[in-house]
C-alpha cells in the first residue's frame, strides 16, 4: 500500500535515493541539508521503507508588485522513481504540499520546471521570464575613475548593499539574509562563476555574476544607473579576455540597464523563457500574475531552491 505522509528523518537515505535516479546536479541535497524545517515541509509517497516520489517546499521571502515581501511557498526537488511514475503520485503530493503552505500563510507558490505539464493540473500556471541573447562587445575600458576586478564572496556584505539597493522594491526578487549569502549563493556563484566588482573613485558602484563556460550574466546590481554602461563595458571587455563571442544577460531591461546594452553587446534581441511557474494560494490569481508579469520582475539565479 502507498502511504502519503510528511517526510521523516529515517527516509533520508530512500529519499536521497530517488532523487540521485532522478538528478545529476550536486547542489540538490546540499540545499536541502540547509533548510532547518525540511523534513515537516517534505512530502513522500512510501511503499514499506522506500521513497517512490517526493516534494519539498521550501518558505521564502519574495517582494510583490509594489515592493512588499510576502512569504512565498517554493516548490523543489520534484522527483519520481522511474519504476512509479505514471501513477499521479506527485499530483497527490503536491495538495499535501499545497495544504501545507496555506496552513504555513504563503501567499503563493513558485517553482522552476522544464516539464510544466506535471503542474498545470495541481493549478499552477507558466510566466515567461524575458531575457537577452548577443554578440559580445568589443573590449573597452570602463571610463575615467570606474574599475573592475573579479571579487570572492568573502566580500558579500559590499555586494549584498548594492543588491538590496538595486532590488530595494523589485518583485519576485527573493530578500537575502547573511545565511543566505553565506551558504545558498556560494553554491550558484562560487567558481567557475566568476563576480566582477565595479568601483568609481574606489567606492562599490555595482557588480556582476557571469558564467563564462555559457556567456550568461546571471546577475547584477547597481547602485545608480549611471554604472550600467561601465559595468557592462567591463563585463565586455573579460568576456573578450575569455575568448567568449556570444552572451546573455539574465536581467530586467530597466531604463539604464536597455540605454547601456551597446557596452554589452554589438547585436542583440530578446528571448523567452518559459521555465516559471506560479499557483495562488491565499492571494488571487491577479495578484500573483501582478508580480509575476511585471517587466521589473527578476529571480536571480542564486536564489533558486
Amino acid at each position: 500500500m502507498t502511504v502519503f505522509r510528511a517526510a521523516r528523518p529515517s527516509d533520508t537515505p530512500s529519499l536521497y535515493g530517488t532523487w540521485a535516479e532522478s538528478f545529476t546536479a550536486s547542489h540538490v541535497t546540499v540545499l536541502y541539508e540547509q533548510d532547518p524545517g525540511r523534513f515537516e515541509r517534505t512530502f513522500v509517497a512510501v511503499e514499506g521503507t522506500e521513497v517512490l516520489a517526493v516534494v519539498h517546499w521550501l518558505p521564502r521571502p519574495v517582494r510583490d508588485a509594489s515592493g512588499g515581501v510576502r512569504r512565498v511557498g517554493c516548490v523543489s526537488s520534484v522527483a519520481t522513481r522511474p519504476q512509479a511514475r505514471g501513477r499521479g503520485l506527485v499530483k497527490r503530493l503536491l495538495a499535501l504540499a499545497a495544504d501545507s503552505m496555506a496552513e504555513a500563510g504563503c501567499s503563493w507558490s513558485l517553482l522552476f520546471t522544464g516539464t510544466p505539464g506535471v503542474y498545470e493540473s495541481s493549478g499552477w500556471r507558466l510566466f515567461d521570464r524575458p531575457w537577452t541573447a548577443g554578440r559580445i562587445a568589443p573590449a573597452a575600458p570602463p571610463g575615467d575613475g570606474w574599475s573592475a576586478a573579479p571579487v570572492g564572496l568573502d566580500r558579500w556584505p559590499v555586494l549584498a548593499a548594492l543588491r538590496e539597493r538595486h532590488d530595494a522594491d523589485r518583485p519576485l526578487t527573493t530578500v537575502r539574509s547573511a545565511a543566505d549569502w553565506t551558504g545558498r549563493v556560494p553554491v550558484w556563484y562560487s567558481e567557475p562563476r566568476e563576480i566582477l566588482l565595479l568601483t568609481r573613485d574606489g567606492r562599490p558602484a555595482a557588480y556582476a555574476v557571469a558564467d563564462w563556460d555559457t556567456g550568461d550574466v546571471l546577475e547584477i546590481g547597481l547602485d545608480g544607473g549611471e554604472a550600467a554602461g561601465p559595468l557592462f563595458r567591463a563585463v565586455a571587455a573579460r568576456a573578450r579576455e575569455r575568448g567568449v563571442r556570444d552572451g546573455a544577460l539574465r536581467a530586467p531591461l530597466d531604463p539604464a540597464v536597455r540605454a547601456a546594452l551597446p557596452c554589452l553587446f554589438e547585436t542583440w534581441e530578446r528571448r523567452g523563457d518559459l521555465t516559471g511557474m506560479a499557483r495562488p494560494i491565499l492571494d488571487t490569481e491577479d495578484d500573483v500574475r501582478a508580480i509575476v508579469a511585471d517587466p521589473r520582475a527578476v529571480h536571480w539565479t542564486a536564489d533558486y531552491f
